[in-house]
């Protein structure tokens, strides 16, 4: 089973210690004690004191420690002398109360035959050392690079294996996508020796989470957010509870949130209680890929490259993904590598040009000779606005339904509008992405709509006279680019009926200002959480082939958001 390290910068040794006590109590396996600063030259202080100090924070630790002095050129903050250094793992290692692990840099151990030889001492490696006595501290090898995958990483990894005296490999680098993560399960399963492989920033939450799946040591988590002693680093309370981490194994299914960005993303929220409550062996998360509005085949390439590796991977068990901003027309139509005869569409998703909800079934998940049985693209977006609509104005027939926005929640819902009869009019403030949208809705529908879908003029908004309102741009959004601003100029409109609706799909704040100005006006309204749960369920069904458990997405969500005001949870729009 992987363990959970919850590492510790330690300034001073009362706070490390009773930060290590709460890491304890929270369900933490071992503590590393980063004694970086601690073990920095404080006004002349004798070596003695310095060694001193750090090993009686060992001494008096609750948990099994890693003790790690890191220098700066590898990330750390300690500046001093490298020989002062080694001088603590020796004491570390010979002392009544050693740690259970140092970890020493590759690059350091490898200097010079006196280092390596003082290291080989302090973990009881070599025949002198093993007559006078047995230590039980272990040593660890490290390498980090916190710029990207480093070019010699094979290499190390070989010199790792291949030195008698490391008894853990460690690899840590910066993931620049999602992809990086497939590479460090690839190291976990050819692992030679017990193994610590991370990526480390946003894109490696991943191969954190997963650790357990791919056999991996241990991985590592921040007693808090603001204590992380690497980028990307989940707390203790999100890995145990929100991910469920010592639920994980080799079999747990993969699902998770594409787009970006997606870090304030609901979903790993609600989906991962969901198979909580339910037993379901699967676990939720996000997962960014990285797209620029000024490179759109470049985005597309990239979704299509990042998602087609995760569908090919075996060993993720990669089940199913929720699709938001901007990707939802890249899903559409991706592309499989070899799995074409296995892929299909359904209506909604041919005459959207969007999808919001990748499916993938697998024969002999308990086997290495797993085999994909069928890939789905839904759009359980277009579902969730029929229904609520639906719930509000009845029979949509003869309706007249004003769309602000042309992305991909813009198309759902004026498809399942128009085939229910709707008179659809689309309005944006790029008029020809308006036109461009309504053209390709009407030109990629085989059957017909019993109503109808026109662009109009940004400018003949204050003058619509509409059944339903739905704002489909991320106006009015926390910290988005205009969070203050009404999407639909509700106060200079002129009058209209008390049943008129209107309906966000921005679900942060959940009373967003155009909403509020509703309101104020004695209209009905939709909020984005709504539609939110409603596809969520939809996508959860889809998945489990069991109904989401009744009511618990919208607590969960409408509960998150009253604990996070007045704090700052950046920018979500659907998904």
């Amino acid at each position: 089973m992987s363990m959970i390290c919850v590492p510790i910068m330690v300034e001073e040794a009362n706070n490390a210690l009773l930060d290590a006590s709460l890491a304890q109590a929270k369900g933490a396996d071992l503590v590393e004690y980063r004694v970086d600063l601690l073990f920095e030259d404080r006004d002349d202080e004798s070596l003695e004191i310095r060694i001193a100090r750090v090993l009686d924070l060992v001494k008096e630790s609750p948990l099994p420690c890693i003790v790690t002095c890191r220098p700066h050129w590898e990330g750390g903050d300690y500046h001093g002398d490298d020989d002062q250094r080694i001088a603590l793992y020796l004491a570390l290692g010979t002392s009544d109360h050693p740690p259970a692990y140092i970890d020493v840099e590759l690059a350091t151990y490898t200097r010079s035959a006196n280092i390596r030889q003082k290291i080989n001492l302090a973990v009881g490696h070599g025949l002198i050392r093993k007559l006078l006595r047995t230590s039980s501290t272990r040593l660890i090898l490290s390498s980090h690079d916190f710029e990207g995958r480093p070019s010699d990483l094979t290499r190390k990894i070989i010199a790792m294996n291949d030195e008698p005296a490391c008894s853990v490999v460690k690899i840590a680098y910066r993931a620049r996508s999602i992809r990086d993560n497939l590479e460090i399960f690839e190291i976990l399963r050819d692992r030679q020796k017990p193994t610590i492989a991370l990526c480390m920033g946003e894109f490696g939450l991943m191969s954190r989470v997963l650790a357990p799946k791919f056999g991996g040591l241990l991985t590592f988590a921040s007693l808090r957010d603001e204590a992380m002693t690497a980028p990307g680093q989940p707390t203790i309370d999100e890995l145990l509870g929100l991910y469920r981490f010592r639920s994980i194994k080799a079999t747990t299914k993969v699902y998770g949130i594409i787009g970006w960005p997606v870090t304030q993303s609901m979903s790993p929220l609600v989906h991962n209680a969901g198979f909580e409550n339910i037993c379901w062996d699967g676990v939720y998360l996000p997962m960014p890929i990285v797209a620029d509005p000024n490179d759109p085949e470049g985005s597309e390439t990239s979704f299509n490259v990042t998602v087609s590796q995760l569908i090919e991977d075996k060993s993720v068990i990669f089940c199913g993904a929720s699709v938001t901003i901007p990707h939802k027309e890249h899903a559409a139509i991706i592309p499989i590598r070899g799995l074409l005869n296995c892929f299909y569409k359904n209506d909604p998703v041919k005459r959207i040009g969007a999808a919001n909800t990748i499916t993938q079934w697998w024969s002999n998940i308990e086997f290495d000779h797993r085999t994909c049985d069928g890939i789905s693209l839904v759009n359980s977006d277009a579902t969730a606005i029929h229904d609520l609509l639906q719930d509000m104005l009845g029979d949509l027939n003869g309706k007249k339904i004003a769309l602000i926005g042309a992305g991909g929640v813009a198309k759902a819902a004026a498809s399942s509008s128009a085939r229910d009869g709707a008179a659809v009019l689309i309005i944006n403030r790029t008029h020809s992405r308006a036109t461009e949208t309504a053209e390709q809705l009407l030109t990629d529908s085989e059957d017909g709509y019993f109503g109808s879908i026109h662009a109009i003029d940004m400018d003949q908004l204050p003058d619509l006279i509409a059944d339903a309102y739905i704002n489909c741009t991320p106006v009015g959004m926390k910290d988005g680019p205009d969070p203050e601003g009404l999407s639909i100029p509700i106060d200079d409109m002129p009058p209209l009926p008390p049943e008129t609706v209107f309906f966000d799909t921005v679900y942060n704040p959940i009373e967003t200002p155009m909403l509020k100005a509703a309101k104020d006006h004695g209209y009905r309204t939709i909020d984005g959480v709504q539609m939110f749960v409603k596809q969520a369920e939809a996508q959860f069904e889809l998945w489990t082939e069991q109904s989401a458990p009744a009511g618990l997405f919208d607590q969960l969500v409408r509960e998150k958001f009253v604990c996070e005001q007045p704090s700052d949870s950046g920018p979500t729009k659907h998904q």
